[in-house]
């Protein structure tokens, strides 16, 4: 079973902005072949963006999850020395 088409973030700005320019909801999710609830759901994420901002969201996204990987090692690192204080090695 497909879980259906994959649009790209590029591809979903446009989508709605068609919409933005006063194209029905309806036609527009007929149009591109997915559901008017997809449509609602990539505004409320999406909605206002303009291409430089998706840029600098995935920047953010992509320097979050490198700090978390950081942390993570930090953590796991912090509860190695606690073992090895501990004199359980």
């Amino acid at each position: 079973m497909s879980r259906g088409k994959r649009y790209t973030e590029d591809q979903i700005i446009k989508i709605l902005k068609e919409v933005e320019d006063g194209a029905s909801i309806a036609g527009v999710a007929r149009t591109h072949g997915v559901t008017e609830q997809t449509i609602y759901r990539w505004r409320d994420r999406y909605g206002g963006m303009t291409r430089s901002d998706l840029v600098a969201l995935k920047s953010l996204q992509e320097e979050n999850r490198r700090l978390r990987a950081v942390v993570a090692s930090q953590a796991l690192d912090i509860e190695a020395y606690k073992e090895l204080q501990r004199g359980k090695w």
